[in-house]
């Protein structure tokens, strides 16, 4: 078949992605001229309404961008709100809220694997059509998630928005015998765990890898999920006190969300690829174990194959959930106290989707004078925008409405959480 010589690609409304958002491919001459993954949802102002708030208020504010991944925001605001006031919180406290974060992870991975991904593979337009036919997956993915929301139900209070969660800790511990019920269920999801990154790697994967310098947070010891230092795949190396120093962001015209790249190197990429080929040396071993099972490697430059370490973070979120239970103590009390002070704080996760940074200015009255927050999914959009540019160049002879549906699941490899990503305050289109 001759491919067109030229030819428009327009999605305007991307399914199974978490938010609104439009893809747009032009072909002229028989080379890509422009490919964007536009973002068109409205600018959400959080960092305006948070200045003159309460330096208290951020957990609970932030949580309100992301249904899916609100503990990654509150713990984020979290820890840069205790750093600008000086306090490090440690302990069982900490070890709680590694906990609460496992939650998140096992909900959110699963979610994406089971309902919003595997579909592209199996060739089903949906969840609910791979329902039809194979119920049994479906359940089980529906089970798997429920054991995350239940641990953010338990330490939380609610597995959307949790209402548990302070500067400084929780206001209320879960029992002893609560955490070990909960231990019971996640054994359960241990096993689904396991059976779904060996289902995952029977998907048939395009031979496709990228270049791009990947990002993450590590620490040495374990696998980072709410704390770390900041480190890419080319060497750089930098507290999260200099991520502004080195990750700048620009506005495009397609895009309310801003593009992010590191300062003098370029574009960059985070999330689950990224973590995994920083961070493999501290996986469990049953972590590793699997992993190596199901055709993974030393790093993890196919993403198509993110499906995958996100199946090997479930097992190891699960593991690590059932191995902080095992030690549990409930803290007493649980929170420390956290005074204000004026200040400049810094803080960063790994939010299931990658490197998630808060800053926030305080002054000695508790107020927030400033706020800057930088999720992952604006951080990836020119790796995403570079990946699918040579992705449609090799596949120009498709049919327009197979190129189309290839690059919607291109696009679905980095599960972007578009409303995560519109923080953007000033927007300048150039119509002329």
């Amino acid at each position: 078949m001759t491919h067109r010589s030229d030819r428009t690609l327009d999605v305007r409304a991307l399914a199974r992605v978490e938010g609104e958002g439009a893809m747009h491919v032009r072909v002229r001459g028989g080379s890509v001229e422009t490919v964007r993954l536009e973002i068109y949802e409205p600018p959400r102002f959080f960092e305006a309404f948070l200045r003159g708030r309460r330096y208290t208020e951020p957990p609970d504010i932030t949580a309100r961008i992301c249904g899916i991944c609100p503990v990654a925001y509150q713990m984020s605001a979290c820890a840069a709100i205790e750093d600008a006031c000086g306090v490090v919180v440690d302990g069982a406290i900490a070890d709680l809220r590694r906990l609460l974060y496992c939650g998140e992870w096992i909900e959110s991975h699963v979610l994406h694997i089971y309902l919003l991904h595997a579909p592209d593979f199996l060739g089903y337009p949906s969840a609910i059509d791979l329902a039809r036919d194979h119920r049994d997956l479906v359940e089980r993915g529906l089970a798997l998630k429920k054991a995350g929301n239940d641990v953010m139900e338990l330490i939380g209070g609610r597995a959307i928005h949790p209402v548990n969660v302070r500067v400084g800790g929780f206001y209320r511990a879960p029992t002893r015998q609560d955490i070990r019920a909960l231990g019971e269920k996640l054994r359960v999801a241990l096993d689904q765990a396991l059976d779904t990154a060996r289902w995952v790697a029977g998907f048939d994967f395009p031979d496709f890898h990228h270049d791009h310098e990947m990002l993450a947070l590590t620490e040495p010891g374990r696998y980072a999920i709410e704390r770390g230092t900041v480190v890419t795949t080319g060497g750089l190396a930098f507290p999260v006190t200099a991520f502004e120093e080195h990750v700048i962001e620009e506005h495009v015209a397609h895009s309310t969300a801003l593009h992010a790249h590191l300062a003098g190197r370029g574009r960059y990429l985070t999330g689950p690829a990224a973590r995994y080929t920083l961070n493999r040396a501290w996986l469990s071993p049953l972590s590793r174990q699997i992993a190596d099972e199901v055709g993974l490697g030393v790093r993890c430059d196919n993403p198509y194959q993110s499906i995958l370490v996100r199946a090997v973070e479930v097992v190891y979120a699960v593991e690590e959930a059932l191995r902080l239970i095992e030690a549990y103590e409930p803290p007493a009390p649980p929170h420390v106290d956290v005074p204000p002070r004026a200040g400049m704080g810094f803080g960063a996760t790994e939010a299931p989707r990658g490197v998630l940074f808060h800053r926030y200015g305080v002054d000695a009255d508790g107020l927030i004078t400033s706020a800057r927050i930088v999720p992952p999914t604006s951080q990836n959009q020119a790796s995403i925008e570079d990946d699918l540019r040579r992705f449609v160049a090799d596949r120009l002879d498709l049919p327009d409405d197979q190129l189309t549906h290839q690059c919607e699941q291109a696009i679905r490899n980095y599960d972007p959480c578009i409303s995560c990503a519109t923080h953007f305050l000033d927007l300048t289109v150039d119509r002329s």
